[in-house]
């Protein structure tokens, strides 16, 4: 195996096996059995105000617009989104964060903030800013594929 090869193995088993670890570390601090996809979603309307469609969303965060739809049925169950009717485009959907789902996002983010400051204060301010621009060039390069 060259060392390229060598390499880009080790790059994106790191990366894997931090995501999975991260995911399961978030999982057990979300409030409410809020799911990572929930938290991401309320967390998105949130910080963009306004409304999303639900393919919009879908094309956000990379995923199936079934799987989107899911994930809003569930948020929509737990009264933390509204999903009404296009005025101009009767097929489409539009999606907007409800007070009980900013009330909801703002617990998760209480709830998960400790958690992200320790990772970085153990990994270093210095590091963590090193790491920043490589991991956003490697995220764009995917994105753009």
């Amino acid at each position: 195996m060259s060392d390229s090869n060598a390499l880009a193995i080790s790059l994106f088993s790191e990366l894997l096996t931090a995501d999975q670890l991260v995911r399961n570390r978030l999982t057990r601090v979300l409030p409410d059995r809020m799911e990572i996809s929930h938290f991401s979603v309320l967390n998105h309307l949130a910080r963009g105000g306004g409304e999303r469609s639900p393919a919009q969303l879908a094309r956000s965060f990379h995923v199936t617009r079934g799987a989107m739809t899911n994930t809003l049925a569930k948020l929509e169950i737990s009264g933390y989104i509204h999903i009404r009717p296009d005025w101009d485009d009767a097929r489409r959907k539009m999606v907007s964060i409800s007070l009980a789902g900013t009330r909801a996002r703002d617990a998760a983010l209480d709830a998960i903030t400790p958690l992200m400051t320790e990772l970085v204060s153990e990994l270093g301010d210095a590091k963590v800013r090193a790491a920043l621009p490589v991991l956003r060039e490697l995220r764009t390069k995917l994105e753009n594929d």
